[in-house]
């Protein structure tokens, strides 16, 4: 077959196709192929008929049918697959080839496999791709890893592909090495999560507390988009409030059980392996794992007792203070997502440009919002910051919200209405700007039933201390270490 395409692509769900698409509209020329043969078949009569898009029947059509360097992306399911299409791969092209992960990869997969793909004298990128259909199709949000020298060959691609800010800069650049575009991609994804049950917790203190109708809490989601939490999720969380069937909101209907891919997950085993306290997020998967023990908690709303949900007093003071606990809370969530992404930058050696990273998720994914501004101007004012809680916009915010961010928090356990990632982000703001916790208590309680031993305030840090608490044990000790 001649060599006419610029790209091949192989997987045609929705998200392929939509890529596939977006690139043809781009002025690509794409090669396609599926395993299921159909499928391609289908895709390029339909959707695709007029486009620069050739289907092919197999994995060594397609690679002939790809100019050198080859730039081969992969659009199938994360795990297993990934390594199959690969191992199938890697044996068809020449060196300098580049095989592209488009899918969500977990990161620890996609440092073996750069090494493994570079090691056959091919390179290797692993680029989260978040904005669900509409961004595949329009201009999604890519952030990008892998081998470095396989960013100059699929740099006008992607960045072509991809959504653009105002000023008409992509939200698609160079993450780092090996795994870091599919780390960053987990975090995004973990903070879509928080950003998900916070907006969640407003909509059950405002129904369940405030007794609002769908149609009022709608115009506050709608007034809220217009501010400073202007965002994709509070704009589709108006318009969901909104939406009618047969006359009534649409909302009720669905079941509460909230299902998860997994990556919100992985950012939180993360996050524990690093020793980083990503409280609000963890929150929020354990709040969906929660919300899946359906028939127990069917059960245990008949058996157990509590306060009655309704929040007395005035609304308008109610709502303005649940404007702030929510605006505070994200704050939080976003801050601990940075020191995650802090941390595994140090863990790995990756370059991480974390103003760059706000950027790349400005437009176009699905945490896009005004918000991510102010996170790139707090990292260009200050590259080393530790954490954004001490930039000064975020500061100030949080201090000016903590009045109404607290009493949201005591509403809500007045009246019995879980707000987790509410209370997880104070609890954390509150133990963060703390300078002395009741952690000496518990490291002395370690040290008295199993020797682990302890530092003094009154003596240089790294030197270590064991206390005969009972006057009944020894002088040995466990020694001390972290686990």
């Amino acid at each position: 077959m001649d060599q006419h395409a610029d790209i091949g692509l192989i997987g045609l769900a929705v998200m392929g196709q939509n890529l596939a698409l977006n690139m043809a509209d781009h002025g690509y020329t794409v090669a396609v192929y599926n395993r299921t043969t159909a499928v391609t078949d289908q895709f390029v009569a339909g959707p695709a008929a007029g486009a620069a898009i050739v289907g092919v029947p197999n994995v060594e059509d397609l690679v002939a049918a790809v100019a050198r360097p080859r730039r081969i992306v992969l659009m199938v399911r994360a795990g297993a697959p990934v390594d199959s299409v690969i191992a199938g791969l890697v044996p068809l092209l020449d060196p300098g080839d580049v095989i592209v992960d488009g899918g969500n990869s977990h990161y620890e997969d996609t440092i073996r496999r750069t090494a493994e793909v570079e090691a056959a004298g091919l390179r290797y990128v692993g680029t989260g791709v978040s904005g669900g259909e509409e961004g595949a199709r329009h201009g999604p949000s890519i952030m990008p890893g892998g081998s470095p020298d396989a960013w100059p060959i699929v740099k006008d691609v992607l960045q072509a592909i991809a959504a653009k800010v105002d000023d008409g800069t992509p939200c698609c650049d160079w993450v780092g090495r090996d795994g870091a575009g599919h780390y960053v991609k987990m975090v995004h994804n973990g903070i879509e999560y928080g950003d998900m049950q916070v907006i969640a917790e407003a909509y059950d203190l405002m129904h369940r507390g405030l007794q609002m109708t769908h149609d009022e809490m709608a115009e506050v989601f709608a007034s809220w988009n217009r501010g400073r939490l202007r965002s994709y999720l509070i704009e589709i969380t108006a318009d969901i409030m909104a939406f009618r069937e047969d006359g009534e909101p649409l909302v009720e209907k669905v079941l509460d059980t909230a299902g998860q891919k997994g990556t919100g997950r992985w950012t939180a085993e993360s996050a524990l392996r690093l020793g980083m306290p990503l409280t609000l997020v963890s929150s929020a998967v354990f709040a969906r794992i929660t919300s899946a023990l359906a028939d127990q908690r069917t059960v245990a709303a008949g058996a157990l007792r509590g306060p009655s949900p309704q929040i007395a007093g005035d609304r308008s003071e109610a709502l303005a203070d649940l404007e702030q606990a929510l605006y505070a809370s994200k704050i939080v969530s976003y801050a601990q997502g940075f020191m995650l992404l802090q941390e595994a930058a140090s863990e790995h050696a990756w370059d991480l440009d974390y103003g760059g990273i706000a950027l790349l998720w400005r437009e176009g994914c699905i945490i896009r919002a005004a918000f991510l501004d102010e996170i790139r101007a707090a990292y260009a004012a200050d590259p080393g910051l530790p954490n954004l809680l001490l930039a000064p916009y975020f500061r100030e915010a949080v201090e000016a919200a903590q009045p109404g961010w607290r009493r949201t928090v005591a509403r809500a356990a007045a009246a019995g209405i879980p707000a987790p990632a509410y209370s997880s982000a104070l609890a954390f703001f509150d133990a963060y700007r703390t300078a002395r916790l009741p952690a000496n208590l518990i490291q002395a309680q370690r040290d008295y039933f199993g020797a682990h031993t302890y530092e003094r305030v009154d003596r240089p840090r790294g030197e270590f201390f064991h206390t005969d608490w009972t006057g009944t044990g020894g002088t040995a000790s466990s020694g001390t270490y972290d686990a």
